[in-house]
C-alpha cells in the first residue's frame, strides 16, 4: 500500500517577547485545535488513521502539537532537531510588521544572511537532507512530520521543484497547516490545506 507523508506545521502561538522563541508554546486557540485533531484520530476518524510514525521538530510548539497526536495513535513521538524553524536568534522577537519584511527578505534573497538570520538556501538544505535521511528505507505506515511554516514552504518548494518564493507559504492565520506527499515519488499536493481538513479525509 502506498505510503503518505504529511507536513504539519504548528498552529496558533503565545508570542512572548521576554522568552526564546524556540520555547514559545501554543496558544488557547492553538491548543484547542490539536485537541480536536487528537479526538479525532482516538475516534478513528480521517487521513492520519494510518500514521505509524510521528517526528517533530523540538521546539516546543511543535512538540505540543505532535505529542497529543502520537499518544493517540500509540506511537513514539521521535524527535528530529533539524527539522526547527529557520535561525533568527540574530534579531531574535521582531514586532509583527518589522518580522514580515524581514520574513519577505529572507524569501525574495534567499542566498543572502538578512540581519544575521540562516539563509532560505541553508534552512531549506538542512531540512530537506533531514527528512530525506529520516524517510530512507521501507516505512511501517504514514508518516507525520510535525514542524513550522518557513522551513515547511522551503521544503514545499524544494520538494515540488519550485523556486524560494513566498507566495508558496502556508498563508495567514497562525499556523496549522499541512501538505502531502508519496514516500515514493516525493512529489507534493496541491498545496498548504487547514489541519482540520485531516479529520475529513480518508
Amino acid at each position: 500500500m502506498p505510503v503518505t507523508v504529511r507536513y504539519l506545521t504548528h498552529p496558533q502561538v503565545l508570542v512572548d517577547p521576554q522568552q526564546e522563541v524556540g520555547r514559545w508554546s501554543l496558544n488557547p486557540t492553538g491548543r484547542a485545535r490539536v485537541r480536536a485533531l487528537a479526538e479525532g484520530v482516538a475516534a478513528g476518524l480521517g487521513a492520519l488513521s494510518r500514521t505509524a510514525r510521528v517526528i517533530s521538530s523540538y521546539e516546543t510548539k511543535a512538540i505540543e502539537t505532535a505529542s497529543p497526536l502520537a499518544l493517540e495513535l500509540g506511537v513514539p513521538l521521535e524527535i528530529l532537531p533539524d527539522m526547527h524553524e529557520n535561525d533568527r536568534s540574530a534579531t531574535g522577537f521582531l514586532p509583527p510588521a518589522e518580522f514580515e519584511a524581514v520574513a519577505d527578505q529572507f524569501f525574495a534573497e534567499p542566498g543572502i544572511s538578512v540581519r544575521g538570520w540562516e539563509t532560505a538556501e541553508a534552512a531549506q538544505a538542512r531540512i530537506l537532507a533531514a527528512i530525506t535521511a529520516c524517510l530512507e528505507g521501507p516505512q511501517p505506515g504514514d508518516v507525520l512530520l510535525v514542524g513550522h511554516g518557513a522551513v515547511g514552504t522551503l521544503l514545499y518548494c524544494a520538494l515540488a521543484g519550485l523556486g524560494i518564493d513566498r507566495r508558496h507559504d502556508q498563508g495567514p492565520g497562525g499556523g496549522g497547516r499541512w501538505f502531502g506527499f508519496d514516500l515514493d515519488d516525493r512529489r507534493p499536493g496541491p498545496g498548504w490545506q487547514l489541519m482540520e481538513t485531516l479529520l475529513a479525509e480518508g
